[in-house]
């Protein structure tokens, strides 16, 4: 599949790319370069529920919000 680079320098990305890799309107593109000399093209964005049990470790508890916001508190205050 191939694009072309406008007069500008804008590049329009093929739908079916755009599709696969869950970019639209407004969303932002990284170009990062391997240490071979490819372009990896790939979503700046994150659809934060991909997010969902990242920080989820074997055995460590979950924690509630208000837990959360009360650990902010005391570190916060420490730091005063």
């Amino acid at each position: 599949m191939t694009a072309t680079i406008t007069s500008k320098g804008q590049l329009v990305i093929p739908k079916s790319i755009r599709d696969l890799l869950h970019v639209g309107p407004g969303d932002k593109v990284d170009f990062a370069v391997t240490p071979s000399g490819d372009v990896v093209v790939r979503p700046a964005t994150v659809d934060v529920r991909s997010l969902r049990g990242c920080l989820a470790r074997p055995g460590r508890k979950s924690v509630s919000i208000e837990q959360m916001n009360a650990a902010i508190r005391r570190h916060a205050a420490k730091a005063l």
